[in-house]
C-alpha cells in the first residue's frame, strides 16, 4: 500500500511540473487533480445509489393466482382457442426471464411470426441516476378488481369516441354518455368536477394544467423551429372507422403472433390532432423522443426570458449558456433522459408484473359474455360502453386503433408514460414553468387549420404536463393501454429524470443553485 501511494504522489508531481513547465493549460486544477476530483463525482454518485435500502416490487399476484395465466401478458405465444397461453412455453418464458441467459430466449416457443420486444433490456444497467431495479411503483389493479372493470369501460368509450373532435365533447350524445358512466363507477381514478365526470374532464389526465384550456397540449399544435424553417404539425392520421380486431377469428390470430389481417387505411390530408384517433395514431408512428424534442424546440424559441430563472445566465452581464445550461445542454439532457426511463420499464414489464394488455382483457370478456367462467368484475360485463361495442361491432372485443393491436411486450408500464414523463421533468427544470404562452391555438374540427385560442392562460408548465398526459392517454386511445399506465409510467419517469439531474448536479462549475420544478404531484422540489 506505501509503494502504490508513493507512486500516485510521484505521477501527481511529474503532472504538476509538466503543467508548469511544458503545457499551454490553464486552468484551476492540474491534469492529476481533475482525474481525481472527476473519479470522486463518480464514486460519490455510485456510493449514494449503493448505499439506498433495498427495495421490494410489491406485484398483484395474478400470475400465481391463475394458473392458466388469464390475467397475464401472453402476446406471441401460442395459444388455444380460448385465447389460454400454452402453459409450456409460457414456462419456457419465465425460465429465460429468471435466468437471463441470452440462450435461453432464443428457446421461447412462438405462436407465428411476430417476436417479443427486447425482454432483455430489462437487464441494462445505467450509469448516469438510479438503477432500473432501485425504482418502485405501485402494483396494478388486480385482474378481478372494480378498478380495472372500470378502466376497461373507460377504453372501451374512448374506442366507441374516436373519431369525436374534442371540441364538441360537450354537444355529443356519446361522449355525454361516457362521462354520465364513469361518473356511476365505484372506483375510477380519472380527473372529476364537483365529484363528477364531465365532457371537460373525460379521457383527460390527473395533472395540473390537463383541465385548463384545450385538449391538446400547445406543444402538439404550435409551429416547430427547425434549423432554417418551421414544421407545421399536421400529420398523417387514419379514417373514421378505421377499427380492428373487432373479429374473434381475427383477435385470435393476432393473439398468436400472427401479422395483422387487415391494414390501416389512411386519411389523403394531414390534420392537426383533433379527436382521439389522431391523437392514437401520433403514439403510434413517433420515435421515443419526438414528444419531448418538439417541446424543447419550441420552448427554445421563446427566448432567454422562457429560461428558469435559476439558470447561471439568466442575468449575467457577460456570458450565455451552450455548453452548459444553454440549447445544446437543455437538447442533450431530454433525449438522454428517455432510455433509462425506458430501461425502468422494461425492468417492471418483464421481470414484475408482466400484466395484459386491454385487447387480451377484451378476449377475456368476450370468453365470458359466451359462457366462459372468468373473474371478471360485473362493473365492465353490465356497463353501457360494452352493450354499445357490442351493438356496433357484433363482439364484446375492444377495437383496436392499430392493425396489430399492442405491441409484443406486456402491459404495465406505459413506455410512452415514462419515457415523457421523464423529458417534460428535464424541460420543467430548464424551463419557467409560470411563463405564459404566446399566441395560443385550438384545431378547427376537421383539423385542417389552427384557430386563436381565447381562455384562461396557458403556462409552460401546465401545458407540459398536458403534454405529458396526452402522449400517455394517446396510447389508450389506440386501445392498448390502461389509466394506471400512463400515471404510474409518468411517476416513473419522473423519478429517473430526477435521479439524472442529481447526479449531474456537482459536474459544473457556475454558480447554480439547483435545478427546481414542480412535480406531477404538485410538489415544488429543489435537486
Amino acid at each position: 500500500m506505501d509503494n502504490e501511494e508513493s507512486m500516485d504522489e510521484c505521477k501527481m508531481k511529474i503532472d504538476k511540473i509538466a503543467k508548469d513547465k511544458n503545457s499551454c493549460l490553464l486552468g484551476p486544477l492540474s491534469p492529476a487533480e481533475r482525474r481525481e476530483e472527476a473519479f470522486d463525482i463518480r464514486k460519490d454518485a455510485a456510493r449514494f445509489y449503493k448505499n439506498q435500502p433495498l427495495v421490494h416490487h410489491p406485484c398483484n399476484g395474478d400470475e400465481d393466482r391463475y394458473p392458466n395465466k388469464i390475467a397475464s401478458y401472453t402476446k406471441a405465444f401460442p395459444h388455444n382457442q380460448l385465447g389460454e397461453v400454452n402453459i409450456q412455453a409460457y414456462n419456457k418464458y419465465l425460465k429465460a426471464l429468471e435466468t437471463g441467459d441470452p440462450n435461453d430466449f432464443e428457446k421461447i416457443p412462438l405462436g407465428g411470426v411476430v417476436k417479443l420486444v427486447n425482454p432483455q433490456g430489462a437487464y441494462a444497467f445505467e450509469l448516469v441516476g438510479p438503477d432500473s431495479h432501485q425504482l418502485v411503483i405501485p402494483a396494478p389493479p388486480a385482474f378481478s378488481s372494480a378498478e380495472i372493470a372500470g378502466e376497461m369501460v373507460e377504453l372501451y368509450w374512448q374506442a366507441l369516441a374516436r373519431d369525436i373532435p374534442f371540441n364538441i365533447y360537450n354537444q355529443d350524445p356519446l361522449t355525454n354518455d361516457a362521462a354520465k358512466e364513469l361518473s356511476s363507477l365505484p372506483v375510477f381514478r380519472g380527473p372529476k368536477k364537483n365529484g363528477l365526470v364531465t365532457t371537460g374532464t373525460l379521457f383527460r389526465g390527473n395533472l395540473q394544467g390537463d383541465l385548463t384550456g384545450p385538449y391538446i397540449s400547445q406543444f402538439l399544435w404550435k409551429d416547430v423551429p427547425f434549423v432554417s424553417t418551421k414544421i407545421i404539425q399536421r400529420y398523417r392520421t387514419t379514417v373514421p372507422g378505421d377499427d380492428h380486431l373487432t373479429s374473434y377469428d381475427d383477435w385470435l390470430a393476432v393473439q398468436n403472433g400472427s401479422s395483422p389481417p387487415t391494414p390501416n387505411r389512411f386519411d389523403p390530408l394531414p390534420r392537426y390532432i383533433r379527436n382521439g384517433r389522431d391523437l392514437g395514431e401520433w403514439v403510434h408512428r413517433d420515435s421515443s423522443i419526438d414528444g419531448g424534442l418538439i417541446a424543447c424546440y419550441i420552448l427554445l424559441s421563446f427566448g432567454r426570458q422562457a429560461l428558469d430563472p435559476s439558470n447561471p445566465y439568466f442575468n449575467s452581464a457577460t456570458q450565455v449558456g451552450f455548453t452548459t445550461f444553454g440549447p445544446p445542454h437543455i437538447l442533450d439532457f431530454v433525449t438522454r433522459a428517455s432510455r433509462p426511463a425506458l430501461e425502468a420499464v422494461w425492468f417492471q414489464k418483464w421481470l414484475v408484473h408482466r400484466s395484459l394488455r386491454p385487447e387480451e382483457f377484451g378476449g377475456r370478456i368476450q370468453n365470458q359474455k359466451s359462457g366462459v367462467d372468468y373473474p371478471i368484475n360485473p362493473v365492465v360485463l353490465n356497463s353501457e360502453a360494452l352493450a354499445e361495442t357490442f351493438n356496433k361491432f357484433g363482439t364484446y372485443l375492444l377495437p383496436q386503433a392499430y392493425a396489430e393491436g399492442a405491441p409484443a411486450h406486456p402491459s404495465y408500464v406505459s413506455g410512452h408514460a415514462a419515457l415523457i414523463g421523464a423529458m417534460v421533468t428535464i424541460l420543467k427544470a430548464y424551463f419557467n414553468e409560470s411563463f405564459v404562452i404566446p399566441d395560443p391555438v385550438v384545431a378547427s374540427s376537421d383539423g385542417l387549420s389552427l384557430i386563436p385560442y381565447e381562455g384562461p392562460p396557458l403556462t409552460i408548465g401546465g401545458e407540459l404536463n398536458k403534454l405529458a398526459s396526452n402522449i400517455s392517454i394517446g396510447r389508450s386511445f389506440g386501445g392498448i393501454h390502461y389509466r394506471n399506465d400512463y400515471f404510474d409510467g409518468i411517476m416513473l419517469g419522473e423519478s429517473m429524470a430526477i435521479g439524472i439531474m442529481r447526479d449531474y448536479r456537482k459536474t459544473y462549475n457556475e454558480f447554480f443553485k439547483g435545478f427546481s420544478l414542480t412535480k406531477f404531484d404538485g410538489t415544488k422540489i429543489t435537486i
